[in-house]
């Protein structure tokens, strides 16, 4: 689902059914399905923060050091590495198949095999989310080039229940022609979603001529010709060619003892027998297609040219590459940091800082049969797209000829080698990059091998790349030109008619089913140290939050400061915005360009963000470099000076934004429902237009930093590889002379009534294949009683994003959506209670009247202790798995303090849940749900148009 940027930043925060109080902010080439389809150190001393001498290599990390792989004698490869930092443990299986061993015809049947993978089994013929939610996993599933990977995570004592369900589905599926058809109808939707976007459009032309003949250059998901025509026969083969052991890798990583889990291992996977091998020897040999091969004399062919509804032009370039492993590859992605690494690059210099683009990015794909580089960029408002390709070639050609400096150099490998640390911090990282690196290369270790020949890459290794790959015969050109956009907001019938059809409230699964083929859970679970944060503040009124966890050398920055929104004047809508973008961009002592380089030069990140409620304050960096994150973060919090000439750039890509958001159904659905909730006295009424953006000069982003970034309204958590007592001292000498005067302001919210009757809207938005709905109206703030009790009705409802009422009914029996889901956003005020999809615009009114038929029986008639008991379960026991990763507990711990909760609540959540009764419950499903006063957004394809 494509979210809008806007949309991120001005949705009210927090959404039940993540569980955690992390999205205030809302700060973040496979198919990815929610139901079903990427030892302690020592204490640290700070290191000054020296610079290296240029010529000497940064040393590489070991990623892979305590991994250990067996191999079982039918073939399966097993990859385990104990990671003690939270009681829970994470298990991928890894199968060497996606759309590169498809054919003709058959685009997508891996993808669409996926799906049918959680369908359930000959042992256990129930929907697998039910199983998965039941453990507490939200466990998914993605499709890729050349893998199809399905995981989750679970609490320790549950690691043997998640490994009988994936043995099962190895060799057991059910794969249901019933089923097939039902699910047919979903891919179908989710390629349709993925069609809405003008980006994928753009980017599936540029491959398909890249590669045309050679499955790389087909889309991974398939096309719905083809999904369309599938069989069960074919689905079937799929399943016993390719879902073999001796073509998995299973992959355990975190709180586990390796002996006693490998032996149980060899129980539920050892007796599988292999199958297919013979198959997928002929299958490939039959693909071995080569690669397109260009002559160096070739005159460049012209751009492929995509001229459709939308709002802003839009630029992608494909380069062909060696495969993975190629010996060129570390030099390769040194030079694409060294072209789009971060704001310090070349082409962000030459694009964006000039005004030219709005957006520019490159990413080398190394995968297992062929690669490329690919550049994809959006004109800023007035600019050709054809300037920003020439600017790109300019750049291109300067490397070329002129090399790189070693300032560039070192600052790339800085950041590629950062990345790879910070990025697999949490387990389920961990365990995917060992996934990819195995299924691609057939080498785990293949990513620590990556990392020390990039710590060697020289400057003329970029240099002769750049010569050797990116010559413009060699590439693939592609263009977005958008048509005009006309945005039609019809009104319709106040009323919804119902169909006729009758719906089991207490859900078409019964719980005790799935209690019955639910794996038996392992009752030895050890206690677990219950750790809370340091608190303490500064005479500043500046809250501070620390939390050392010293199993990988990085940390993980959260702040929050009351500067959202909310107080955006009526006339000046996106000052806040402004503000918050432009705080990097300029001190009394650094210009923009010295803050950059001082945290790119570490790979290091901080950045800013606006919401409703407040701004968000999103920061990393190695161990060792964190005195320089602070210190960052404490200069632009108290010395901005807001330069007129990068206001003038942020400006432009702030309208830029406004403008793509035209071409957002997703966005337009949400804000015309908010609108339609809030009344135009309210602060959460108004969203940024050109004209307000226009009208913003820098005397109110100067006025508006002083009034609202100040330290009495300032949470800062730190998450990670520190010693409290050194860090303490270095935020006290930062933050001690950073002074408020006054109050801190506040915003009057006006009362909020709630609908009087159904309402439904069709905003028409040209030119795309799904619609989007939302439902809502206004609903409880965070501190509400009855928070807990409706976490646990809209898990029931909605909230799993694998098993729930509106999943199992809407989307599995009948098949009208990809994804549906519900969600309480709570906050500091009181926000909106949303349902969500998105439909092909046929389905959309019988996906409508579905879902209000039943929840008008989930209001009358409740739900069953049963749910109840299984949602408890399910919340409590995810909720210790999200807090496993850095960034989700960092966010959990200043969330409750944005809040005004009690510190232990980070460990006495799941009790608070444990004690909701089904009594509180369907007292909730009474007064929390009201399907007679829906506000109803369908933005896309006209609905009558459709018919």
């Amino acid at each position: 689902m494509f979210l809008s940027s806007l949309w991120r930043k001005y949705r009210l925060g927090f959404i039940f059914s993540f569980c955690l109080g992390t999205t205030l902010l809302f700060a973040s080439v496979a198919t990815s399905t929610p139901p079903t389809i990427s030892p302690d150190l020592p204490t640290q001393k700070f290191k000054p923060n020296v610079e290296l001498a240029l010529n000497t290599p940064l040393p590489a990390p070991n990623l892979t050091e305590n991994v250990r792989k067996t191999a079982l004698e039918n073939g399966l490869t097993v990859l385990t590495k104990e990671v003690a930092m939270a009681p829970v443990v994470t298990v991928q299986v890894w199968y060497k198949v996606g759309s590169r061993n498809e054919e003709p015809g058959v685009n997508g049947i891996a993808h669409q095999l996926e799906h049918l993978l959680f369908k359930g089994t000959t042992d256990r013929p129930i929907q697998f989310d039910y199983l998965f939610s039941s453990l507490g996993s939200e466990s998914n599933a993605f499709t890729g080039y050349d893998q199809t990977a399905y995981y989750g995570t679970v609490e320790r004592d549950k690691l043997t229940a998640l490994l009988t369900l994936e043995a099962d589905r190895m060799q057991n599926a059910r794969l249901d022609a019933q089923d097939l058809e039902r699910e047919k109808r979903v891919v179908i939707s989710e390629l349709q979603g993925y069609e809405n976007s003008p980006e994928y459009r753009l980017y599936r032309s540029v491959a398909k001529a890249a590669f045309p003949n050679n499955m790389y250059g087909l889309p991974v998901g398939g096309t719905k010709a083809d999904v369309e025509k599938f069989t069960p026969e074919q689905v079937r083969y799929y399943y016993e060619t390719f879902y073999s052991p001796d073509n998995a890798t299973l992959l355990i990583v975190g709180d586990f003892q390796t002996e006693p889990t490998l032996q149980t291992v060899k129980e539920l996977f050892g007796n599988i027998p292999r199958r297919g091998e013979a198959e997928r020897k002929k299958l490939l040999e039959k693909q071995l297609t080569p690669v397109n091969t260009f002559s160096p004399t070739t005159k460049s062919k012209a751009p492929i040219l995509l001229k459709e509804p939308g709002s802003v032009p839009l630029l992608q370039i494909m380069y062909p590459l060696p495969k993975a492993g190629d010996p060129d590859e570390a030099a390769l992605q040194v030079m694409d940091y060294v072209l789009t690494g971060g704001r310090s690059s070349r082409l962000y210099e030459a694009l964006v800082e000039s005004g030219i683009a709005n957006s520019v990015e490159g990413e080398v794909s190394s995968l297992a049969g062929i690669g490329w580089y690919g550049l994809a960029a959006s004109a800023a408002p007035n600019q050709r797209i054809q300037k920003v390709e020439g600017v790109i070639r300019q750049v291109i050609t300067t490397l070329q000829n002129g090399g790189v400096t070693a300032e560039e150099l070192k600052r790339a490998k800085a950041q590629f080698l950062a990345g790879a640390i910070l990025g697999n911090r949490d387990i389920n990282s961990q365990a995917s990059q060992l996934g990819e690196a195995i299924t691609t290369t057939d080498d785990y270790r293949y990513t620590d091998t990556l990392m020390a020949a990039i710590s060697q890459v020289t400057a003329a290794d970029v240099q002769r790349v750049a010569k050797k790959y990116l010559t413009p015969a060699k590439s693939v050109v592609g263009y977005f030109q958008p048509t005009q956009l006309r945005e039609e907001t019809k009104p319709q019938s106040t009323r919804n008619s119902q169909t006729s059809e009758s719906f089991n409230a207490g859900g078409r699964v019964d719980p005790e089913l799935v209690a019955k083929y639910l794996p038996a859970i392992s009752s030895t679970e050890t206690p677990t140290k219950k750790v809370l944060p340091e608190s303490f503040t500064l005479e500043n009124g500046m809250q501070v939050l620390l939390l050392p966890e010293k199993s990988t050398p990085a940390v993980t920055l959260s702040g929050y400061i009351r500067g959202g929104t909310e107080f955006d004047p009526k006339n000046k809508s996106g000052l806040a915005g402004l503000t918050a973008a432009n705080l990097m961009n300029g001190t009394k002592t650094k210009n923009v360009l010295a803050i950059v380089k001082s945290l790119e030069n570490i790979g290091a990140s901080l950045g800013f963000e606006e919401a409703a409620e407040g701004v968000g304050i999103d920061g990393s960096s190695l161990s060792d470099d964190l005195p320089t994150l602070i210190k960052t973060l404490a200069d632009v919090l108290q010395n901005a000076t807001f330069p007129a000439e990068q206001l003038e750039i942020t400006r432009e890509m702030a309208i830029s934004d406004v403008e793509q958001s035209k071409d957002d159904p997703e966005f337009i659905a949400y804000k015309t429902l908010q609108q339609k909730v809030y009344p135009p006295s309210h602060p959460f009424y108004d969203f940024p237009t050109v004209k307000s953006l226009r009208s913003i000069t820098r005397a109110d982003i100067v006025q508006f930093y002083k009034q609202h970034y100040r330290p009495d309204t300032m949470i800062l958590t730190l998450m990670g590889d520190f010693d409290s007592a050194t860090v303490r001292s270095l935020i006290q000498q930062q933050f001690a002379n950073w002074k408020a005067t006054g109050t801190p302001p506040e915003v009057t919210f006006p009362d909020v009534p709630m609908p009087e009757k159904t309402v439904q809207l069709n905003p028409v938005v040209p030119g795309k294949t799904q619609s989007i709905t939302f439902m809502g109206y206004p609903t409880i703030k965070r501190n509400d009683p009855r928070y807990y009790s409706a976490l646990v009705f809209n898990h029931i409802l909605g909230g799993s994003s694998s098993a729930s009422k509106l999943l199992e009914e809407i989307r599995d029996r009948l098949g009208l959506t990809y994804g549906i889901y519900s969600s309480f956003n709570a906050g500091k005020q009181a926000g909106l209670f949303l349902i969500n999809m998105q439909t092909a615009p046929e389905d959309a009114k019988k996906a409508i009247s579905s879902t209000l038929t039943l929840l008008q029986q989930v209001h009358t008639q409740g739900v069953t202790n049963a749910e109840v008991e299984n949602a408890k379960n399910s919340l409590s026991r995810s909720y210790t798995v999200e807090l496993a990763d850095p960034d989700n507990l960092a966010g959990a711990i200043l969330m409750n303090r944005v809040y005004g909760l009690d510190i232990s609540e980070l460990h006495n959540f799941p009790q608070r849940i444990q004690a909701v009764t089904t009594e509180e419950v369907n007292k909730v499903a009474k007064e929390l749900l009201q399907p007679d006063n829906l506000i109803i957004v369908t933005a896309g394809p006209s609905l009558s148009a459709s018919r």
